[in-house]
């Protein structure tokens, strides 16, 4: 949520921060700004609305500096307007600050430093956090790294920031606690951004900053890093991205969506790519290997998650349990670290996040972990903070997924979970050789059979004309596919804002009955494989309500073909693989709807792509 670019260096900052906000758009926003620092003074400007309007509003405005610092908000304290919007500028007009997270504690600090003479020109928690440096810098003499960091020990919440101040057109101050930041090192000129695709192609060297870590950077002195909460100063580990800037373009697609829909059978194949290997009967994966006596001795495994990534999990207790037998409970990340869960040191805890930055997703990780269980990720960042925490884990490599409503990262994940479930219950005998190896050349099998599923798109276009204008739907799906049909609601919910449910098809009869008519469609999911009569029948009780019936089936289906009002056909697979297969009609039903009407496919309203914030 926000996002953060700055730069300092000899080039020219201004078109690096709006290239940069614009590569970070992805992440959610409403309002956007920025500051450029010179020796006879700063150029602020700020919008409310996306950044092409600050490109609008920075027309006629100095723009050639050296050094400066963008900012993309996504609104928590005050509504989105023009006063609200980053950066925020102290009362005695010299420092400049833009943030993201929340600051609870802020309002006790608003109102001491009230009492001092301070005065407020928005409803923020940010521009109490930029006073608050002011107050430390002017009362105790401090330059301005030293006052970020004494403000920083008196906030309590979550922050990344970046700080200018000037009286010095050398120096940027950053600082992060539960929110990313990276520093891109360039040939004496650095680059500051919530993650690296602002500076990819400038530099694939990177720095990033551990929660209650600071960094002053100037072209003088270089990065110095600190502890903020100890004030002393590390020497972090500089990284190479594994990032190509075709990545994050949308090469020819209309939106990131789109692109990331396709991308899916490249993305799941590198999933697997040198961990599937069935010709040797093996599934190499070091994270599992090396601590294999943990799983084989757990007692019970907890899938901690939000949103999409939870779906995933769901699908993941399912693969676990048929094939491992071990126990899986797969909780909500927001609700496991308030409701004082058990947690044994003979638990496994294994978080999904797609950025490796969901607060509420940390939040739990910390928790198992302070209670000494052993703790495993599933991301899709490389460096993410998920990835720093745990003890061990698995990168899904899906590529930069820009598109809010997760695509290709869900499959990944979903394949990632697969190959964890068979080569758990490999090892601890619960899956016979011929089983495994005949899953493992099916699982091998199926980015081909997504090229496939994808062929469907344009049948799946013209289905979407005639329900674009529906006000509800309901996603019914059995076993394996009751996760399917929930991500299925999540998606038409996420992009076209039209109100969607998903449900047990069993569960039905038990309240959603009740809304069904001839102006309801419903979504169901069967497959040939697992409880299909079943399916078959709620499909009957649907129609004899005339509801309007959408069928993910089995290829050859005769049997819900004779029935439903759409059929869209997907490649033969087993029940535990079909998850994969039937996301891709789903998640191609919502993007046309979407787009036919005029929603913003890939920033959808309120949304965020990483949500760092509670």
């Amino acid at each position: 949520m926000c996002g953060i670019v700055g730069y300092i260096g000899s080039r020219e900052a201004y078109p690096i921060i709006i290239n940069g906000l614009k590569r970070l758009e992805y992440r959610g926003y409403d309002s956007a700004g920025f500051i450029l620092n010179y020796s006879e003074g700063m150029e602020v400007v700020k919008t409310k609305g996306k950044v092409a309007d600050l490109e609008t509003k920075s027309e006629g405005k100095k723009l050639s500096a050296n050094i400066g610092v963008g900012h993309t908000r996504w609104a928590t304290h005050g509504e989105p307007n023009d006063v609200n919007s980053h950066p925020h500028v102290s009362t005695n007009g010299e420092i400049v600050l833009v943030h993201n997270g929340i600051i609870e504690n802020y309002d006790s600090i608003k109102t001491k430093l009230q009492e001092e003479g301070f005065t407020f020109q928005s409803e923020t928690d940010s521009e109490v956090l930029v006073n608050l440096i002011e107050y430390f810098k002017k009362s105790e003499n401090l330059d301005l790294a030293e006052a970020v960091r004494y403000a920083l020990n008196e906030v309590v919440g979550a922050y990344a920031i970046a700080v200018l101040d000037n009286s010095n057109t050398d120096e940027i101050v950053v600082g992060r606690l539960g929110s990313p930041l990276a520093i891109g090192m360039g040939d004496n000129e650095f680059f500051i951004a919530s993650d690296a695709s602002p500076f990819v192609e400038f530099t694939k060297d990177a720095i990033y900053l551990e929660d209650g870590e600071m960094a002053s950077i100037s072209r003088e002195n270089g990065v110095v890093v600190k502890k903020i909460v100890e004030n002393e100063i590390i020497s972090p580990s500089i990284q190479k991205l594994h990032l190509d800037l075709e990545q994050i373009e949308k090469g020819g697609f209309e939106h990131f969506m789109l692109k990331e829909i396709y991308e899916q059978p490249k993305s799941i194949h590198d999933t697997m790519r040198g961990r599937l290997l069935p010709e040797e009967g093996i599934i190499k994966m070091a994270g599992i290997w090396d601590h294999m006596e943990k799983f084989r001795n757990a007692k019970r495994i907890i899938i901690v998650a939000c949103g999409t990534s939870w779906h995933a999990g769901l699908v993941g207790e399912y693969l676990i349990e048929e094939f491992a037998r071990i126990p899986v409970e797969v909780e909500y990340a927001s609700e496991f670290r308030y409701r004082n869960p058990i947690i044994n040191k003979d638990d496994i805890v294994i978080a999904i996040s797609q950025s490796g930055e969901t607060a509420d997703t940390l939040a739990a990780l910390k928790l198992a972990k302070a209670n000494g269980a052993f703790i495993y990720g599933i991301c899709n960042v490389v460096g993410s903070s998920i990835a720093r925490l745990t003890d061990a884990g698995s990168f899904t490599h899906a590529g930069p997924e820009i598109g809010v409503a997760s695509t290709k990262a869900f499959t990944s994940q979903l394949t990632i979970l697969t190959l964890i479930a068979l080569k758990l219950g490999k090892h601890n005998g619960n899956l016979s050789n011929e089983k495994f190896m005949s899953l493992c050349y099916e699982l091998e099998s199926l980015p081909t059979k997504v090229e496939k599923a994808l062929k469907t798109d344009a049948l799946v276009q013209e289905i979407s004309k005639v329900y674009k204008d529906a006000k509800n739907a309901l996603y019914l799906g059995r076993g394996y596919n009751f996760p399917t049909a929930l991500e299925g609601a999540l998606k038409l919910k996420e992009i076209s804002y039209i109100h969607a449910e998903g449900y047990p098809a069993a569960e039905m009869k038990h309240g959603p009955i009740a809304l069904i008519d001839e102006n309801m469609p419903v979504i169901v999911i069967a497959p040939k494989k697992g409880h299909y009569d079943k399916v078959v029948s709620n499909v009957q009780e649907i129609k004899a309500r005339k509801g309007q019936i959408i069928a993910v089936v089995t290829e050859g289906d005769e049997q819900v073909k004779n029935i439903a009002d759409h059929v869209i056909e997907i490649p033969d697979c087993s029940e535990e693989f079909s998850p994969i297969l039937a996301s891709i009609p789903l998640q191609l039903l919502s993007y046309h709807i979407a787009v036919m009407l005029n929603r913003n496919v890939d920033q959808p309203r309120n949304l965020a792509k990483s949500v760092t914030v509670e």
